[in-house]
């Protein structure tokens, strides 16, 4: 038997184990696992020789390391976007914290129904079969792909609304994402449909990636905290659908309102990137540990 002296090896073989539900057979407890250090002790283990063990347990430190970077990485930016949500868009004076160079008018106050209006097409005829729903955390998506299957009743879909691309969707369900509820836009590249328990509404004349990043800050909050309830249910908040687009928005000049929307769209673009990586060093390493291990 090879020399126990790759530690980091021991560390990750320990690990893989775990994965696999290796200590699950002589755990005990129902709320907090407990394992006998005797069944610890006595655990079968296959090891390579000392030089092996040391190879395998660095390249899959680098690749623990590379994942923490990435991961850090990516809540720094996250920290960043949240601060710049805060800073970069006007508040109750008309004039945001901070400003890209050549701008300093007041932003104007109007209402949500000055610039959308709601919509109220019908999936007449069943003729949109893709179900959509509005997540906090991941915007509006399939809700095939959301959840791993069909929700919706296909007899009774002929009575939810059409959303379309660049329609904007509120969704009433309260979240620790969302604490009135997410707004968001549909940025797929076909139509689908959603339930009449949604709010959908089709804007003009505003910059649509604007409005979707303003409705990820806080400033439409208060408003909401006024003019609603939770209602009978403890998951979703109530506002009347004429209420909701009464709401006071402010918005600067169409061309800052580019300028933001872009500025927004690269943070974006760059925190998704570090998910990727992400999600590929973790399958990466998954498939290393199924590998290197017997």
């Amino acid at each position: 038997v090879a020399a126990i002296k790759g530690n980091e090896f021991i560390f990750q073989l320990l690990k893989r184990m775990k994965t696999v539900g290796y200590w699950t057979k002589y755990s005990t407890g129902s709320t907090f696992e407990s394992i006998n250090s005797l069944e610890i002790n006595n655990a079968v283990i296959n090891l390579p020789k000392e030089h092996e063990q040391n190879k395998v347990g660095k390249i899959l430190s680098y690749m623990d390391h590379a994942i923490t970077l990435h991961e850090e990485k990516k809540r720094q930016l996250e920290r960043l976007k949240s601060a710049l949500l805060q800073k970069m868009f006007a508040n109750k004076s008309g004039y945001p914290v901070v400003r890209f160079e050549g701008f300093s008018d007041e932003w104007e106050q109007c209402k949500l129904s000055d610039i959308s209006e709601k919509s109220y097409e019908k999936n007449t005829y069943n003729k949109y079969s893709t179900v959509l729903t509005n997540s906090a955390e991941y915007g509006i998506v399939k809700q095939r792909d959301f959840f791993d299957k069909d929700i919706a009743n296909s007899s009774n879909i002929s009575g939810y609304y059409v959303v379309r691309k660049n329609y904007f969707v509120y969704n009433p369900r309260i979240s620790n994402q969302a604490k009135f509820g997410p707004i968001n836009r549909n940025k797929l590249d076909e139509s689908g449909i959603m339930s009449p328990l949604y709010l959908v509404f089709t804007v003009h004349d505003i910059d649509v990636s604007f409005l979707e990043t303003l409705f990820q800050t806080t400033t439409w909050h208060r408003f909401m905290y006024q003019n609603g309830d939770t209602g009978a249910r403890a998951d979703r908040f109530a506002i009347k659908d004429s209420t909701f687009m009464s709401m006071p928005i402010k918005v600067p000049s169409l061309e800052e309102q580019h300028k933001l929307a872009l500025a927004f769209q690269k943070l974006d673009q760059t925190i998704t990137l570090h998910q990727r990586k992400l999600d590929l060093l973790k399958e990466q390493k998954k498939g290393f540990l199924q590998k290197m291990f017997v």
